[in-house]
């Protein structure tokens, strides 16, 4: 099909990643910087006539509600366009959630669209401060660069890409190609945050998040809630966006999870927020923190781990603020460990940069 296409883009060595595996792929190592959840916002696109753009940077899966029908057509959890697009392609364009950021992967999901899915996809990027240029390009080709070459999809389905090179180049925007028209569930971009830091080096100011460049790389369990979440702006909307662990039933339990820092750091505080969770929280919270220097990341149980909070209580939907022990060294890694379980809404680091001479 890719051959047919009017409007062709350079080739970009990529490799497929099946649909049970697209999560391991990415997740404990990159974010996606482009979820609504982070701040990712829809600018433009050319049609959304039978469902909505912003749809596709939604954060939790997709769902489906059989028998539902709008003024429009049938209700889907998704982005779709009107049939027999007399141009190329369709096209939607979003700011990431981040200053700007690298992109290692790509993730397009067509799920509960059969029949109207979209036939195939590109993706481009650009770096621009300026949200009217970019979006005045269209669906032209402006300033684009491409991330993804065009890729066949299918109906119904998950579909992962892994870039053979990492991106070199930083993105503020990117812009999803649908050749021609059709209907995609969701838009992953798998990447890493390029963050502004402050230019005062005595700055203190949360390393943990994503937008700095944290990222949640390991937990012991994501019953109810993903790890990711921990790092997220703002303090959500419900119980649903923060990290919330099984109950457990085994005397001695506890849950952790590891967060990569955005930069190596000197940790003055922490801020283990609760919200929403009100009969479920933890009862009390510990933090490790690790300066990591080997291969990947470091296991919970990995040697060198140091105490920086002692057990310490919690209670429902509030923020709890703890001061470090530890304040005169640097750390790449935290682990937060709930005891015995529970939900989490958000993690806050706060740190200064740890400045090598």
């Amino acid at each position: 099909m890719a051959e047919n296409i009017e409007y062709q883009l350079e080739p970009v060595r990529a490799t497929r990643v099946g649909s049970d595996d697209i999560d391991k792929t990415f997740r404990s190592t990159s974010i996606d910087l482009i979820s609504g959840s982070l701040g990712g916002k829809v600018l433009g696109f050319s049609d959304e006539w039978f469902a909505e753009a912003n749809n596709l940077l939604t954060p939790t899966p997709p769902i489906r509600q059989p028998g539902k029908m709008v003024y429009t057509g049938a209700w889907y959890d998704g982005w779709e366009t009107r049939r027999h697009n007399t141009e190329p392609f369709d096209w939607v364009v979003i700011r990431l959630g981040v200053a700007s950021g690298t992109v290692v992967g790509v993730e397009v999901d067509t799920a509960f669209f059969s029949g109207n899915h979209a036939p195939a996809i590109s993706v481009e990027g650009c770096f621009g401060q300026d949200d009217d240029e970019v979006l005045s390009w269209k669906g032209t080709k402006g300033k684009w660069q491409p991330i993804l070459g065009i890729q066949e999809c299918g109906p119904s389905q998950r579909f992962g890409w892994k870039l053979d090179e990492p991106t070199g180049k930083q993105y503020t925007h990117v812009r999803l190609n649908m050749y021609p028209d059709g209907g995609i569930a969701r838009f992953r971009l798998f990447g890493h945050a390029v963050p502004v830091f402050p230019e005062d080096t005595e700055a203190i100011f949360d390393l943990a998040a994503a937008q700095n460049g944290g990222v949640a790389v390991s937990c012991s369990d994501q019953h109810f809630g993903t790890k990711d979440n921990l790092i997220l702006p703002g303090r959500g909307k419900d119980m649903g966006d923060g990290w919330e662990t099984a109950r457990s039933r085994t005397k001695g339990h506890v849950d952790w999870a590891i967060i990569r820092l955005g930069a190596p750091a000197v940790i003055q505080s922490f801020i283990v927020d609760t919200a929403y969770f009100r009969g479920n929280f933890p009862q009390k919270a510990k933090l490790d923190a690790i300066e990591w220097k080997g291969e990947g990341e470091p296991a919970a149980d990995a040697e060198g781990w140091v105490e920086v909070l002692e057990p310490s209580k919690c209670g429902p939907d509030q923020e709890h603020a703890f001061p470090s022990s530890v304040r005169d060294r640097p750390f790449t890694h935290v682990k937060l460990t709930i005891i015995p379980d529970g939900g989490v809404k958000r993690l806050r680091v706060l740190a200064k940069r740890s400045i090598s001479n």
